[in-house]
């Protein structure tokens, strides 16, 4: 496998975890209308792709290929509590 392919099989696997990461806080306020956070957004989206990384390495070595429906699940879950936790919506 020469670096392009490299290149283009590691941007492939870190797409999902990106877009999770980028849109889950800018969706956030229609759901959470009333909520004020002192996190910016860019707080948001590189605390959930960290995150999202560390599930999709889990399910990497865990099932050893990438791409389950297990480990995306897994990652929307982590993702919305971490979007729950920055965005303290436990005081509603």
């Amino acid at each position: 496998m020469g670096p392009i392919d490299l290149l283009n099989h590691l941007l492939n696997w870190l797409a999902p975890a990106l877009w999770l990461a980028v849109l889950l806080p800018l969706l956030a306020p229609l759901v959470l209308r009333r909520q004020r956070t002192s996190a910016t957004l860019v707080l948001q989206v590189a605390v959930n792709f960290f995150f999202n990384l560390l599930v999709l390495g889990f399910g990497l070595w865990f099932f050893d290929h990438d791409g389950k429906m297990v480990t995306y699940a897994g990652m929307v879950l982590v993702c919305a509590s971490n979007q729950w936790l920055l965005l303290r919506a436990w005081r509603t």
